[in-house]
């Protein structure tokens, strides 16, 4: 598979960041998901431009959506994240909503159906 561009990785940061937001995570938190060796965002980075390189977008997309799952299932066991998370629980619905969208358009956009 070929690699991100400059311009994809800018983007893929942008979104990550947003995604961390909105979702109440820490780069630690996707450091601890991802398995990478350090938290710093150019880390995390390479470490999901391998996973496009290897599985292509369709492959990347579904990382992120495992990920989202996980935390949720993290967050439904954990009763010092209740409270914040029943703060944030529509904004982690919609999060990963819009997670599965990114998925289906991209499976769409790859002819997969």
């Amino acid at each position: 598979m070929a690699s991100l561009t400059s311009e994809q990785l800018e983007d893929l940061q942008v979104f990550l960041k947003e995604w961390l937001r909105h979702s109440g995570r820490t780069q630690a938190d996707l450091r601890r998901a991802l398995r990478a060796s350090s938290i710093r965002m150019p880390v995390l980075l390479e470490e999901l431009a391998a996973v496009h390189r290897r599985d292509g977008l369709v492959g990347l997309a579904e990382r992120l959506c495992a990920i989202e799952s996980l935390w949720l299932e993290e967050e439904s066991f954990d009763p010092e994240r209740e409270a914040f998370a029943g703060s944030l629980s529509a904004d982690l619905e919609d999060s990963f909503g819009q997670l599965d969208l990114l998925l289906r358009e991209i499976r769409l956009d790859a002819g997969e159906g």
